[in-house]
């Protein structure tokens, strides 16, 4: 036995097993995907080489999660799958029998088990073989149903996942900064609080039908009956004739849909959630079942398929620190170098912790860059560290002192703002603000608010419509250009002509919502409304307007006599032409009935436009079904959507939008006296 080797081994045992350990658990990341497949295979490498293979070696088992609950022993074992990067194994492994691809999902794995058509618990995957129940947070997670047609027993594993709008969205506004969306998947699963899991709009994909008393041999007829329950399966595609060049075609078409950035172009829709690969499996369930195993995988349940990450050597300039909701964040900008067909120049570096971890300096050092999933840009290491890593010790946009916070949950360390009143901190107001229920400044996302908020140039809505003067340097941004920031000023433009209602609900008044809007205005013109809530001494001055209340009353009484959002309404309005129309119901045909729409329409010009027909009407609309609802409008009548599902559950009709106009639209012949 070569005692170095056996030295070597040990060392890269431990160092994935706690790596592993962080990633399973929503710890802080302790390498990168990179890091721990490089490792993984240098591993894997010694163990043939010397033929020692020690007990806890991640090559011959699987990590566990160490989530607070109870254990519990998996009914059939959740086994990873052997993993490649290269064409030729898939179609090696797949004998030329029909196959189906679809993505590895990047995310936590959860088992759900139905008996008599009710959910009877969730499982984290664990080791495979034990995990920990945490049904109590199924009503938190999007995509697991409480019920279903089918009354036998039956098993779904699936990936519970956060899409990357939604997990950029998180980091602005949250008081910690995670790595990627997978980390705060998993790190959701911790929490106790179901609303606080909810809000974090973790949405469940199965891709594995493991049991039904149902006899379906297809595994895509299995994603099909899933469907039918009510369920949203994996994307998935068959291949037929699984050759290296029908493969080759399928994973370049797939990877088109990762690499093509978040908006659709040239045909190609990107998928919205993190993935970390491509899977196969046979379409012949019987046949795959028919494998045997070999460490911690079935042979013939499937094949997973990750990329090669194209990396790339630069140097970097500086560390910019990128001021959120909550966090202050350092920014690795470098000398520019192509990644996957894209110029990269800047990459994420997430906290101090991960600074710390890479070792990062100053000016010049010398970084290694690839994009994680093909997606994200990310340093995976720090080649040669030149200068020291200087954390600022005053907020960059607001310039008050900044503090150093240690989470207690993962020990991650991020740096914060002191200032509440940090215009910073204000970003999901701004995004209010500018959407389209707002004043509607069509293309300012919450990306670009943020960066124009980080160089000062947005202090308070007023602001925004001063722009102009930063044309010039706006067009040398990164993501800008003449057309777009030509754009971006028209929309400017536009949205000085404001809607009355609109407004008001842009101003972020808590407990102000559209339909408190349309209230006050309907009793109130929009100058006399708020000069009425200015100089009254009586806060339920409002109270007694149907659907206000004392509460929502003293709530924009209390807004309207706050003296920062007096000044900072009274920069806005001469930026404004208001427009006020008749809110005023003209009809009764759909009064003391609530209605959801969903889908397309075809009828009307947009949902929009149905939904302000409502509300001429006396009716009410809202954005989900439940035991209130009167209608739900949805031209796919028979769909198994989850609004669908819940309509039927709850004996609410479900009717199309012709039949909706039949019942409470006028007809041509009215129209006509």
């Amino acid at each position: 036995m070569n005692p170095t080797k056996l030295k070597e081994i040990s060392e890269l045992v431990s160092l994935l097993n706690a790596a592993s350990d962080a990633y399973y658990n929503g710890r802080g990341e302790k390498m990168s995907d990179y890091e721990w497949d490089t490792a993984f295979d240098q591993l894997k490498q010694l163990e043939r080489e010397t033929g020692i293979i020690l007990p806890q070696s991640p090559t011959h088992r699987v990590s566990a999660d160490n989530l607070a609950g109870q254990k519990e022993d998996h009914e059939f074992p959740a086994l990873s799958l052997a993993k490649t990067k290269k064409v030729e194994d898939l179609a090696k492994w797949s004998e030329g029998k029909p196959v189906w691809l679809s993505w590895k999902l990047d995310g936590l794995t959860l088992v759900v088990t139905y008996d008599n058509g009710h959910l009877t618990k969730m499982v984290t995957r664990g080791n495979g073989h034990t995990g920990t129940n945490i049904t109590h947070l199924s009503k938190a997670i999007c995509g697991i149903l409480p019920d279903i047609p089918y009354q036998g027993h039956l098993v779904v594993r699936g990936e519970a996942v956060i899409s990357y709008k939604d997990f950029e969205q998180f980091n602005l506004e949250s008081d910690e900064e995670y790595a990627n969306p997978r980390n705060l998947a998993s790190g959701s699963m911790t929490l106790k609080n179901v609303e606080e899991v909810r809000q974090r709009h973790i949405r469940w994909i199965p891709f594995t039908l493991v049991h039904t008393e149902e006899r379906i041999l297809s595994w895509g007829a299995r994603m099909e009956w899933l469907e039918k329950q009510g369920f949203n399966p994996v994307e998935r595609e068959l291949i037929a004739a699984p050759t290296i060049d029908n493969l080759q075609k399928v994973v370049d078409r797939w990877t088109l849909r990762v690499t093509a950035g978040a908006q659709p172009k040239q045909g190609v829709v990107p998928f919205p959630y993190p993935v970390d690969g491509l899977v196969i499996c046979y379409d012949d369930t019987d046949y795959a079942a028919t494998g045997t195993i070999t460490g911690h995988h079935a042979t013939r349940a499937g094949y997973a398929f990750k990329w090669q990450d194209e990396q790339a050597e630069t140097e970097l300039d500086h560390i910019e620190w990128s001021c959120a909701a909550s966090t202050i964040s350092p920014v690795a900008v470098f000398k520019p170098v192509e990644l996957e067909g894209t110029i990269v120049k800047r990459a994420s570096l997430c906290n101090i912790s991960e600074c710390e971890r890479l070792g990062i300096g100053g000016k010049g050092s010398r970084l290694r860059i690839i994009k994680a999933n093909k997606i994200i840009p990310k340093v995976i290491q720090v080649v040669q560290p030149v200068g020291s890593f200087c954390i600022p010790k005053t907020c960059p946009v607001c310039h008050s002192d900044t503090i150093v916070e240690e989470s207690e949950v993962s020990g991650t360390r991020t740096l914060h703002c002191t200032n509440r009143e940090c215009p910073a901190k204000q970003l999901k107001k701004f995004a209010r603000f500018v959407s389209k229920e707002g004043v509607n400044i069509d293309g300012m996302s919450e990306q670009t608010l943020q960066r124009l908020i980080n160089l000062g140039w947005v202090g308070e809505y007023a602001d925004l419509f001063h722009i102009a003067k930063h044309a010039s340097a706006l067009r040398e941004m990164d993501g800008f250009g003449d057309k777009s920031v030509a754009n971006l000023l028209a929309a400017t433009e536009r949205a000085r002509r404001v809607e009355a209602r609109n407004l008001l609900f842009s101003l972020n008044i808590p407990l102000v919502g559209q339909d408190v809007c349309m209230r006050l205005l309907t009793a109130y013109p929009f100058m006399e409304l708020i000069q009425k809530a200015r100089e009254t001494k009586d806060a339920a001055v409002f109270a007694a307007i149907s659907g206000i209340g004392p509460e929502k009353s003293a709530s924009f009484v209390r807004w309207m006599k706050d003296v920062r959002h007096t000044k900072m309404l009274d920069n806005l309005l001469p930026e404004l032409e208001v427009n006020q129309q008749d809110s005023t119901p003209s009809g009764a045909r759909c009064q003391g009935l609530t209605f959801v729409v969903t889908g397309d329409v075809h009828h009307y010009k947009n949902r929009n436009e149905l939904k302000e027909y409502i509300q001429s009407q006396g009716g009410k609309v809202t954005g989900s079904v439940s035991k209130s609802t009167s209608f739900l409008i949805n031209n796919d009548v028979a769909s198994t959507s989850s609004k669908n599902v819940k309509a039927q559950q709850l004996g609410i009709p479900i009717i199309s939008e012709d039949e909706f106009v039949q019942r409470f639209a006028p007809h041509t012949s009215e129209n006509e006296q």
